[in-house]
C-alpha cells in the first residue's frame, strides 16, 4: 500500500508535503522499526486470547519428560504451541512493512512457516497423545530437508552470480570455497541444522527466545549491510542485491519475540513448542544462506551449536561405550543436575549469546 501511495503521489502535482512524508517508507531502517512495533503490539494484544484458547483446547498442556529434572513437573498443564503467537506477529509485521516485490522475503518467510507447520504437527501429536515424542524423527527431517532444498535452489537461481554457490570464510577477504550445485545441499543442511539446534535449546522458560532475538538482531544488521552495495564494498563482504529487505523480516521477529517473552518469562504462561523453535531456527538458517554468512551463523548461534553437539556427543558416547558424558542432555539440563537454578542457566546463557553475537559481528570488519 505504501509503495502504491508513493507512486500515486508522484503522478499528481501539488502533493509535495505528502510525498515527503511517504518517502520515509522507502527506507529499510524505518520499515524495520515499524515491523518491530507491529510484531510486538500484535502479540501483546492477541497473546492472552491465544493462550486462553490453547489452554482450553489442549487440556493437560505439554507433556513433561518423566526422566527430566524434577523441578519441571511443576510446569505440568502449561499450554504449548506458543510459536503460533510469534509466527502470527512475524507474518503480520512482515506483510505490512516489507516490500512485497522482494523475493527474498517470501522465500525466507516460506521456510519459516513451513518449518512452523512441521513443528505444529509435532506439538499436536504430543498434546493429543500426551507423549513427549511426536511423529517419526526420520520423516520430520525428510520434510524439513525438502523445504530447505527447495528454498536453497530458489536462492541460488535468484542470485545468478557465480558466488551464489560459494562459501565465504570469515576473517579472510578473498578466500571462498566453490561448491557448485552441491551448495544447495550444503545450504539445506545449514537450514535444517539451525532449525533443530534451536529446537533442542528450547527447554527452559525464556532460554531459546532471547538468544534467537540476539541472533536475529545481528542478522538484521548483516542483511542490511550485505544488501547495500556501498557498505558491502567498504566492509569487503559479499554484496547480495535485495537481501537488505530481510532486515524488515528480522524486525518483525524481534517485535513478536519481545511480545512472546512477556508471556514466556518465568513462570511461563505458555511454551514456544516445536511450532516456534523449528520455525525460528529455520528462519535464521535461511537468512544466513541468503546473505552468504553461513559460517558466521555458527558463531553468532554458537549456543545453539553447543546444545546440538551436546546431544550428539551424549548419544554417540552412550551407544559406543555405554557411558554418558553429561548428566543429562541437552547441556542446559546437565547444569540443572549440577545444581544451577533455572534463572541462573537462562541468564548466563543469554550472556554467552551476547558475547557470541559480538564475536560474529566482528567478522564484518576483521577481514
Amino acid at each position: 500500500m505504501f509503495y502504491w501511495l508513493i507512486e500515486l503521489s508522484n503522478t499528481f502535482p501539488g502533493f509535495g508535503a505528502v510525498r515527503t512524508f511517504l518517502n520515509v517508507f522507502r527506507y529499510i531502517t524505518f520499515r524495520t522499526g515499524g515491523a518491530v512495533v507491529t510484531g510486538a503490539l500484535f502479540v501483546f494484544l492477541f497473546g492472552p486470547w491465544i493462550i486462553d484458547h490453547l489452554r482450553i483446547r489442549q487440556g493437560k498442556g505439554q507433556p513433561i519428560r518423566a526422566d527430566g529434572p524434577q523441578s519441571h513437573l511443576a510446569k505440568k498443564g502449561t499450554p504449548t504451541m506458543g510459536g503460533l503467537m510469534i509466527l502470527s506477529g512475524l507474518t503480520v509485521g512482515t506483510v505490512l512493512w516489507a516490500n512485497p516485490l522482494n523475493p527474498y522475503v517470501w522465500i525466507v518467510l516460506a521456510v519459516t512457516l513451513g518449518f512452523g507447520f512441521v513443528g505444529f504437527y509435532d506439538d499436536y501429536l504430543k498434546v493429543t497423545k500426551q507423549t513427549t515424542t511426536g511423529f517419526g524423527s526420520k520423516l520430520r527431517l525428510l520434510i524439513e530437508a525438502a523445504i530447505a532444498l527447495v528454498a536453497c535452489y530458489a536462492l541460488v537461481r535468484l542470485n545468478r552470480d557465480p558466488a551464489s554457490t560459494a562459501l565465504t570464510i570469515p576473517f579472510l577477504k578473498d578466500t571462498v570455497l566453490h561448491f557448485g550445485w552441491f551448495f544447495v545441499v550444503f545450504g539445506a543442511f545449514v537450514i535444517v541444522g539451525a532449525g533443530n539446534a534451536v529446537n533442542l535449546t528450547d527447554g527452559l522458560d525464556g532460554l531459546a527466545i532471547v538468544p534467537v532475538m540476539i541472533a536475529t538482531a545481528s542478522f538484521a544488521m548483516i542483511a542490511y549491510l550485505a544488501g547495500n552495495a556501498v557498505f558491502a564494498d567498504y566492509l569487503q563482504i559479499k554484496y547480495v542485491a535485495g537481501t537488505g529487505e530481510l532486515a524488515v523480516l528480522c524486525g518483525a521477529l524481534l517485535g513478536a519475540g519481545l511480545g512472546f517473552l512477556w508471556f514466556n518469562a518465568p513462570p511461563a504462561s505458555i511454551f514456544m513448542g516445536d511450532t516456534g523453535s523449528l520455525a525460528l531456527g529455520g528462519m535464521l538458517g535461511a537468512i544466513a544462506v541468503a546473505v552468504k554468512h553461513e559460517i558466521v551463523l555458527a558463531v553468532i548461534g554458537g549456543l545453539f551449536v553447543l546444545e546440538a553437539v551436546s546431544v550428539i556427543v551424549q548419544v554417540v558416547s552412550f551407544k559406543m561405550t555405554g557411558k554418558r558424558i553429561f548428566r543429562m542432555a541437552p547441556i542446559h539440563h546437565h547444569f540443572e543436575q549440577l545444581g544451577w537454578t533455572e534463572p541462573q542457566i537462562v541468564i548466563r546463557f543469554w550472556i554467552i549469546s551476547v558475547m557470541l553475537a559480538l564475536a560474529g559481528l566482528s567478522t564484518l570488519k576483521l577481514r
